[in-house]
C-alpha cells in the first residue's frame, strides 16, 4: 500500500495543469494515466484569451507561444456567399494583456506542462497506471490501480478526476452525467496543405449545413492545419478515411492538394455531473462537464477549472482554509458551465452547421457584420467572455 497526498487521475492537459498548479504551491501530487504514453490525438488546439493569464501564472505561456501559430482573432465566413467576418482581438488590446489566440495541438501543450512538472520534486507523473477501483472514506480515498507490474493500492488524501469525457473516476463513483448527445459526430483531421493560398486566416469557422467546418493552423508550421467537419453519428468508423477524401473533393477551399496526417471521429455531448465535489473526490474538465468543441470552450473550461481548483486545494492541504472552499469550486464551475459554456457552444455549433431558414440566416449574417464593423460592439462581446473565469476563491 502506498500513501499519497493528492492523486490526479488523468494525464491530459487539464490534469497536468491541476498538478502543475499544486506543485508550484508546494503540494505533493501524483498524476496517474492509464495510457502507456501521452496521447497525440487531434483534439483541442485554440486557447482563448481568458485562459492566457492562467498560463502566464503557471509559467508556460512563453513556451506555448514559441510553438504555436499566433492568431489575431477568428474568421467566420459564409460558404454560400463567400462573405467573411474577420473578428480581431485588437478591440481589447487596451483592456487585456494578451489579445491573441495561440493555436497548438493539445498534445503539445501537454508536453510543455509535463516538461515544467519535471522540475518539481514534489510531483510525479505515472503513465500505464489505470484506476480500476475507488473507495472513498471521510478522511482519504483508497485507489486500486492496474499497472504493467501488477495491481497496487494507493491511499490518497484527495483525488482529482481529470480523466476526460469517459472518466473512470466518474464511472467508478457511479455518478450521473446528465445532458444530451448530439445526432452528429465530428471528424477531426490534421492535414498538410497551403490553405493560406486559398485566402484563409489562421482560425476559420465556415458556415454551411453541408460544408460547415472549423479550419485552423495548429502549430507554428504554416503548412499544418486542423480541418474538422461533421457527419451523421450513425455512420461506421470503417470507411472513414475514404469518406474524408470524398468530402475534401469539394470542401477544401480552392481544391488545393493536401496530405492527411491524422484523423479521428468524436461524438459530441452537452453533459455535466450533479456536483464537481463528492467528499474527498473532485472532478475537473471533461470528467465533470463536456461540450461540443465549437468555439474552443471545452478545454478552455477545463483549464479554468484547473487554475482555480489547484489554488484552492493547495490552500486546503496546507491548512490555510477550510475545505468548504472546494464546495464553492464545485458550485461556481458548474454554474459557469450551465449558464455560459454549454449554451454558448451550442449556439455557435448551430451557427456553423444548422440549415437555417432564410430570415434566421440573415439575422446571423447581420450580427457577424456588426461584430466585424463595430469595434466597440466587438470589444464588449470579447470582454463578456470573462464570464467563464472564476476569480480566486481564497480572498
Amino acid at each position: 500500500m502506498e500513501r499519497r497526498s493528492i492523486v490526479v487521475a488523468g494525464g491530459g492537459p487539464t490534469g497536468l495543469a491541476v498538478a502543475l498548479g499544486l506543485a508550484q504551491r508546494g503540494a505533493e501530487v501524483t498524476v496517474l494515466d492509464r495510457a502507456p504514453e501521452p496521447s497525440n490525438a487531434p483534439r483541442a488546439l485554440a486557447y482563448l484569451h481568458p485562459v492566457l493569464p492562467g498560463f502566464a501564472a503557471l509559467g508556460v505561456l512563453d513556451d506555448i507561444k514559441a510553438d504555436a501559430a499566433i492568431s489575431d482573432g477568428m474568421n467566420f465566413f459564409d460558404h454560400e456567399s463567400g462573405e467573411s467576418f474577420h473578428l480581431t482581438l485588437d478591440a481589447i488590446e487596451n483592456d487585456f494583456p494578451f489579445p491573441f489566440v495561440p493555436l497548438l495541438g493539445q498534445h503539445r501543450v501537454s508536453a510543455i506542462l509535463l516538461r515544467h512538472l519535471a522540475e518539481y520534486d514534489n510531483a510525479e507523473v505515472l503513465f500505464g497506471h489505470e484506476v480500476v477501483g475507488i473507495q472513498p472514506e471521510d478522511d482519504n480515498v483508497t485507489l486500486t490501480v492496474n499497472t504493467a507490474e501488477g495491481e497496487k493500492v494507493i491511499v490518497a488524501d484527495w483525488l482529482v478526476g481529470a480523466d476526460g469525457a469517459t472518466s473512470a473516476v466518474r464511472k467508478l463513483m457511479n455518478l450521473s452525467f446528465d445532458g444530451i448527445t448530439w445526432p452528429e459526430k465530428f471528424v477531426s483531421t490534421n492535414i498538410r496543405a497551403d490553405l493560406h493560398a486559398a485566402g484563409l486566416q489562421m482560425t476559420n469557422w465556415r458556415i454551411d449545413p453541408v460544408y460547415g467546418a472549423v479550419i485552423a493552423r495548429y502549430s507554428s508550421d504554416d503548412s499544418l492545419w486542423r480541418f474538422t467537419f461533421k457527419e451523421d453519428a450513425e455512420l461506421p468508423d470503417e470507411g472513414l478515411e475514404e469518406r474524408i477524401h470524398a468530402h475534401f473533393e469539394t470542401a477544401i477551399p480552392g481544391n488545393l492538394p493536401y496530405e492527411i496526417i491524422q484523423f479521428a471521429p468524436y461524438r459530441m455531448h452537452q453533459r455535466a455531473t450533479s456536483s464537481f465535489r463528492f467528499g474527498r473526490v473532485l472532478l475537473a474538465g471533461d470528467a465533470a462537464h463536456v461540450t461540443n468543441p465549437i468555439g474552443g470552450l471545452g478545454l478552455t473550461g477545463g483549464f479554468l477549472d484547473a487554475f482555480v481548483l489547484s489554488e484552492a486545494l493547495a490552500a486546503v492541504v496546507h491548512g490555510e482554509v477550510e475545505d468548504a472552499v472546494l464546495d464553492r469550486y464545485s458550485d461556481e464551475r458548474r454554474r459557469v458551465y450551465l449558464e455560459y459554456v454549454s449554451p454558448t457552444a451550442s449556439m455557435t455549433k448551430g451557427i456553423l452547421f444548422d440549415d437555417h431558414p432564410a430570415e434566421v440566416k440573415q439575422q446571423i449574417i447581420g450580427h457577424l457584420r456588426h461584430l466585424r464593423d463595430d469595434t466597440e460592439f466587438r470589444r464588449q462581446d470579447l470582454l463578456s467572455m470573462q464570464a467563464m473565469v472564476t476569480p480566486s476563491l481564497l480572498g
